[in-house]
């Protein structure tokens, strides 16, 4: 329910912002980025690793490269942030930081041999 300074306009944006539909964080329409969740985040986290471990080529370059000390100082990060974040994490969200830090722990693994 709208309070009385609220205009629709105002309750248009607050329903785009719970859903993630409509304008981009930079206010223009049809964003090229996913809506910004926990799931998200983790998973770009997860893709730069892959990067770093040579898996998947740059996204900039088109080349892929080693690296893999910044491909454990990202699976660190992503374990930090399982760490700091387990007690408000629904299952689904435990389930995939869960798989995603064994699949990059099991590469890193494999690369350093």
């Amino acid at each position: 329910m709208a309070d009385e300074n609220s205009t629709p306009k105002d309750e248009t944006r607050a329903g785009e912002a719970q859903t993630g539909a409509g304008e981009c964080h930079s206010g223009q329409h049809d964003c090229p980025y996913p809506q910004v969740t926990f799931s998200t985040f983790i998973l770009s986290l997860s893709s730069s690793a892959l990067v770093h471990l040579g898996e998947v080529p740059d996204p900039d370059t088109g080349q892929t490269m080693e690296n893999l000390p910044l491909a454990k100082h990202t699976v660190d990060i992503i374990a930090m942030l399982k760490e700091k974040t387990s007690s408000c994490l629904d299952a689904d969200e435990a389930k995939l930081i869960d798989g995603i830090l064994y699949e990059l722990r099991m590469k890193y693994v494999m690369h350093r041999k």
